[in-house]
């Protein structure tokens, strides 16, 4: 997919899950426009999901990705849960590249269980990674967009986020909590030029749906398959691809959406109105 500009030049940007999928694509596409990158994944094993985790193989070749748009990557590995180490990263980051202007918090988990096999161990990975991660995430980074004069944050939710995405209570409840924790900080940041904002992917090619994440969907489908249906498009496609929701994170992340706040931009191919 051809994205020849460049409006993110001089640019620094921080991105959480950046190893692979969806994190992989917006690295590459904010190094692509320009911008320098400070990337964090745990790249190790993610707790209760049914898909193949990341790796530091997968974070070492996000890392050769960027360089090779010839701008610098500072990646480390980090947990989202863990808000001091967030924090050092984000300030390192900032120590060697001298600024930070945009922020996407997109590390995530999803787990697909019907409500009756959700354990309480379950529901709180989901709510520590998909909900307090990105907390930490804003927390760490938005005194650094403040000290810059301003920037863009975007959060990544889902589909999950403006309708519900069946047999997953925990991951639809993250994932709608994002669009009061977007409204809540543009309120409070945009005395300081910070806009934030969420994106909504719904169906993705990315590793998500490898290992047992297909079998396991098909497996919560039978508990109600009237709810099977819930993902389906307008357009002739089931998914888009990951570079498709970054061309969305690059817009949000660049000068073009400069009045555009506390807004929910879908990437759904019309599922949320299905």
């Amino acid at each position: 997919m051809a994205h020849p500009s460049k409006r993110l030049v001089g640019k620094v940007a921080f991105i959480t899950g950046a190893a692979r999928g969806q994190g992989r694509a917006h690295v590459v596409r904010l190094a692509s426009e320009g911008a320098h990158i400070v990337g964090v994944d745990l790249a190790g094993p993610l707790p209760g999901v049914p898909y193949d985790s990341a790796t530091e193989d997968d974070l070492d070749e996000t890392r050769r990705l960027v360089e090779e748009q010839g701008v610098e990557a500072l990646l480390s590995r980090c947990d989202t849960r863990d808000l001091e180490g967030l924090k050092r990263a984000v300030a390192d980051g900032v120590a060697a590249l001298g600024r930070l202007d945009v922020v996407v918090a997109n590390a995530g988990i999803c787990i697909p269980e019907t409500w009756d096999e959700v354990t309480p161990r379950s529901f709180q990975d989901v709510m520590d990674i998909n909900v307090t991660g990105v907390w930490n995430t804003v927390t760490a980074s938005a005194q650094h967009l403040i000290d810059g004069g301003g920037g863009s944050i975007v959060l990544i939710s889902s589909l999950a986020g403006k309708k519900v995405q069946p047999f997953m209570v925990h991951y639809s409840t993250s994932k709608h909590a994002l669009v009061g924790m977007s409204r809540a900080f543009a309120a409070e940041l945009g005395q300081y030029d910070i806009r934030v904002n969420t994106v909504h992917p719904g169906a993705v090619n990315t590793p998500m749906g490898s290992g047992q994440m297909i079998a396991r969907i098909e497996q919560t489908n039978e508990a109600n398959p009237r709810l099977a249906g819930m993902g389906t498009t307008f357009l002739n496609r089931f998914s888009a691809e990951a570079e498709e929701i970054s061309g969305v994170v690059a817009f949000l992340a660049c000068d073009e959406a400069s009045f555009v706040t506390a807004e929910e931009i879908s990437v759904d191919g019309g599922t949320q109105h299905f």
